[in-house]
């Protein structure tokens, strides 16, 4: 329980009187650990819902002293936070708990002996500790040594949410040269790490070929290695030029390295930001909720939208820094949509690292990569189509270099303009209703939907709205859901006892991460495809132009012969569907593709 208390001190009789009189039966007499007697009206609330503590005051002001219903009161404030809720309730509420065992896990972590090499560092990586994630896992009752008898009572999730956590070895000359030596060495590492911590104070671990998850007060922590050689490899094999063509493996191993290293230095320099804006977080999860409930999960990462809320705090001009998640929300909208990402590059230094002389090389190497191969600058642009420059990454190479793409972004500044345009009446209340209207997608924007079974996807009460398909649209193809998974764990799995019940515990699983993998792998180029990473029941296709199957019909229809199409479109969604079976309940087919 959060409080919040006006006060003024006894002494000041007067004061004190005007006080009473104008908190009324708010007002109270209340001692302080100080000593000090004071007249205080406090106003309680849970934490996650303080930034509501204003508009509870300007209420209770108005009501008492104006006599105004609450009809007659309208305050922006709470309007978007049904979009943060989870079973009605904010789940960053578990974050001080998180942190608690993240402190406890780091202090077990530096507490390891029995290793060849001590660990020297612990950092953690998700967007969960910088109190930026829009679903923050809730301690989960099986993730835990400890048996907690009223699990029972509840909805126990089959699926746990993994966190990784960055581990730093002392230096060595020891170890391997190979990437994929390394690879195994730290593989070896994590696990004794995990041995030891589970022999010395009972902590509970998952192995697998690629990583080991530590459980621990609730939470599952995924260990991840760096090491100085790392970094030296990465800087030879070049940070974010095109890698050097070989095994696969080798490859893989580079690719993995380097997703660690740009994460633990855009964790470093955000980390401070939420300490000095609150709002920065709320805004960074109401900006990530927007993007995925409009499916642009798969075109933008989380990374480059917490850059682009972090630009409006550092550099608001001409406004101030942004007071309000609302406020902060509308600032982002318009950042997408009015930005000239064509001409201009975002340059986001939280910490005040680049010099001007420095800033003016990005300038320098973004014109450059803006010239198309005649030197001119036109529409055959190179380079990333949102530009994000760092103090770590001058060039945009490493959220936003392959994606999204020039045919995302235009359709992003779209849906970005239209709800900024929206969200701006409904704060200048010249429209009364509509806030929801900013999250909910317009499907028939699409080519082909997906509707899967929302009883089959590992967080279904994330869901913001149900699938509106509209009348008319008949399936392709339907099929049965799989009894091979449910987000819940059934009764009869936890009447059978603690154990039993951990292991049906999945670690990290998420079915339709898996089902849009394989669907790319097995039928690249078909699709784009745009999806919700927040429990979304539905995804949407569109008709790739450069399909090669789209390329030879509309040759085809060029040289005037008989019949353009050699395929049935019915044939490929029926495709997707066999790809998710299972998963997937319903393909619906709503515009044909077009051949020119």
């Amino acid at each position: 329980m959060w409080a919040q208390a006006q006060t003024i001190k006894l002494s000041v009789m007067e004061q004190s009187a005007k006080f009473r009189s104008f908190w009324g039966e708010k007002s109270e007499l209340r001692r302080f650990k100080d000593g000090i007697i004071a007249e205080t009206a406090v106003w309680e609330c849970e934490h996650w819902e303080k930034h509501l503590i204003i508009k509870k005051i300007m209420e209770y002001t108005l009501r008492r002293h104006l006599s105004l219903s609450s009809q007659d009161i309208s305050i922006v404030g709470d309007q978007l936070d049904f979009t943060l809720l989870q079973g009605g309730k904010d789940p960053i509420a578990s974050t001080p708990t998180l942190l608690d065992a993240l402190d406890v896990l780091s202090k077990c972590l530096r507490g390891v002996e029995d290793l060849p090499l001590r660990i020297s560092s612990v950092q953690p990586l998700d967007s969960a500790f910088r109190h930026t994630s829009v679903f923050p896992p809730m301690p989960h009752p099986l993730a835990t040594d400890k048996e907690k008898r009223q699990y029972s009572d509840i909805l126990v999730p089959t699926c746990i949410q993994t966190l990784e956590v960055m581990i730093q070895l002392e230096g060595s000359g020891k170890w391997p040269i190979g990437e994929i030596a390394i690879e195994k060495t730290k593989s070896a590492f994590c696990l004794k790490i995990a041995e030891s911590m589970q022999k010395r104070w009972g902590i509970l671990y998952v192995a697998a070929e690629d990583a080991v998850d530590l459980q621990m007060a609730g939470f599952a922590f995924r260990l991840r290695i760096l090491y100085e050689k790392d970094k030296s490899l990465i800087k030879k094999q070049g940070l974010f030029g095109v890698l050097p063509v070989g095994n696969l493996q080798n490859t893989n191993c580079v690719l993995l390295e380097k997703d660690l290293l740009l994460r633990s230095q855009h964790s470093s320099m955000l980390n401070g930001l939420q300490g000095l804006h609150p709002v920065y977080g709320p805004t960074v999860r109401l900006a990530k909720r927007w993007i995925c409930s409009h499916m642009f999960s798969g075109s933008l990462a989380d990374e480059a939208v917490e850059l682009l809320v972090a630009h409006l705090f550092v550099r608001p001009f001409p406004f101030s820094a942004p007071c309000s998640r609302v406020t902060g929300f509308l600032r982002f909208l318009r950042l997408v949509a009015y930005h000239d990402w064509a001409l201009s590059p975002l340059v986001v230094d939280v910490n005040g690292d680049l010099t001007m002389k420095e800033e003016g090389q990005i300038m320098a190497q973004f014109i450059a990569r803006r010239k198309d191969s005649r030197g001119e600058s036109g529409a055959n642009n190179t380079g990333p189509a949102m530009y994000i420059a760092t103090p770590y990454d001058w060039e945009s190479e490493s959220w936003t270099s392959f994606s999204p793409d020039n045919l995302s972004l235009k359709r992003l500044i779209a849906y970005a303009r239209s709800s900024a345009e929206l969200l701006t009446r409904l704060v200048g209340g010249e429209v009364l209703e509509g806030w929801k209207s900013l999250f909910r997608t317009p499907l028939q924007c699409y080519d082909a939907l997906i509707l899967l079974h929302r009883d089959k996807l590992a967080y279904p009460s994330q869901i913001l709205f149900n699938a509106d398909i509209k009348q008319g649209s008949l399936p392709v193809t339907t099929q049965e859901a799989s009894m091979d998974f449910f987000p819940y764990l059934s009764p009869l799995v936890i009447r059978k006892g603690f154990q039993e019940a951990r292991n049906h515990l999945l670690v990290g699983f998420d079915p339709v991460k898996y089902f849009l993998h394989d669907l790319k792998t097995d039928m690249p180029k078909v699709f784009n495809i745009w999806h919700d990473a927040f429990g979304s029941e539905v995804i949407g296709l569109t008709w790739n132009k450069e399909a090669p199957f789209l390329k030879d019909a509309a040759q085809k229809r060029k040289r005037k012969e008989p019949d353009p199409t050699n395929f049935d479109v019915r044939n490929i969604l029926e495709e997707v569907a066999n790809v998710g079976t299972g998963l997937v309940k319903t393909v619906h087919l709503l515009k044909s593709p077009k051949y020119n």
